[in-house]
């Protein structure tokens, strides 16, 4: 019997079998999400018990924070009276406002309120902690005493100027009466109210940011003013070409902070003017006030808040990027 002879072609080497493309495709998907899957339980076990430590305060965060945020420009767009349902009335509430008279009042006063306590305020407590900064003696005494009035009340601060700017008994009036000057009106008069209540407000709050423009020359290298005293400079020099510019970081942050609070001012004009006289120090938080306490309109309110909100979002921004920045200067 006679053999059949094998085909050249099974003399060649035969490759192995390789899967369909597709079911390799398959098979590195599901390996992808099977490792995807390890690395997310992995993660979670191990930041479990941080997580359940952060989410009592997430939760309070969000009830007390995002919550009425979202609320409040819900509102905006709803007539509410809290007795009956709210209706969906569009932009009627943001058209009311800016129809407002007092809006264009508001925002004036608001702005030139925030102007003169740059004009002022802001320098103060600049001052005040290089004149510290500079003592020998005595500074934890005079830092004490500037702070004092960050430690008392906002309603008592209020009422403490209220007395003292009083035109029949108040302290400052007996002064100029002592050197032969005349008194003021100072917060029955349209011109004086507004930089009246400004000097309240720097006086109840320049000593929180003395301290921290004090920790920040703790920061300037000794060697810098040594370099300079060898070179002649005086305490002037000094300030000038190696303090504030060392500072001048913290300068900028504290400017966009004061900007923002500024423009949120309340009590000292609700407390000792309540708006007067003749409007010259309504704010625009007052005016949110009227809108929600006075006349009850809560869409109008919530409308004028979400248009103070997109305002300081702008310097909320602002200051975040330049905080970015000096982190990563540092």
């Amino acid at each position: 019997m006679e053999r059949s002879s094998p085909s050249p072609s099974s003399l060649l080497p035969q490759e192995p079998s390789r899967p369909p493309r597709d079911a390799r495709v398959e098979k590195s998907v599901s390996q992808g999400e099977r490792q995807a899957l390890r690395k997310a339980r992995l993660f979670f076990r191990r930041n479990l018990g941080g997580y359940l430590f952060l989410l009592p305060a997430l939760v309070i965060f969000a009830f007390f924070v995002w919550y009425p945020l979202v609320l409040g420009f819900t509102i905006s767009f709803q007539n509410v009276d809290m007795i009956n349902p709210a209706v969906w009335v569009g932009w009627t509430n943001y058209r009311r406002v800016f129809s407002d008279p007092l809006f264009g009042v508001a925002w004036r006063n608001t702005l030139a309120f925030t102007g003169y306590a740059l004009l002022f305020g802001y320098f103060v407590p600049i001052v005040l902690a290089l004149l510290i900064n500079e003592m020998r003696h005595g500074k934890g005494l005079f830092r004490l005493a500037f702070y004092l009035p960050v430690m008392l009340p906002p309603i008592v601060v209020a009422f403490l100027w209220l007395w003292l700017y009083n035109a029949d008994s108040g302290l400052i009036n007996a002064l100029l009466h002592l050197v032969h000057l005349p008194g003021g009106l100072w917060l029955v008069n349209q011109g004086t109210a507004l930089p009246a209540l400004v000097v309240v407000a720097t006086w109840g709050a320049a000593g929180s940011t003395m301290l921290i423009y004090l920790a920040a020359l703790q920061g300037v290298p000794a060697s810098l003013y040594e370099a300079a005293e060898i070179d002649g400079s005086n305490l002037w020099q000094r300030i000038w070409h190696v303090t504030l510019p060392t500072i001048r970081p913290i300068m900028l942050l504290l400017l966009v902070l004061q900007i923002i609070a500024t423009m949120q001012v309340f009590t000292e004009p609700f407390t000792i003017t309540g708006g007067g006289p003749a409007n010259a120090t309504m704010t625009v938080l007052i005016l949110i006030y009227n809108y929600t306490f006075q006349n009850a309109d809560f869409g109008e309110a919530s409308a004028l808040g979400v248009i103070l909100f997109l305002v300081l979002a702008v310097f909320a921004l602002i200051y975040m990027r330049m905080t970015s920045r000096l982190m990563q200067g540092d």
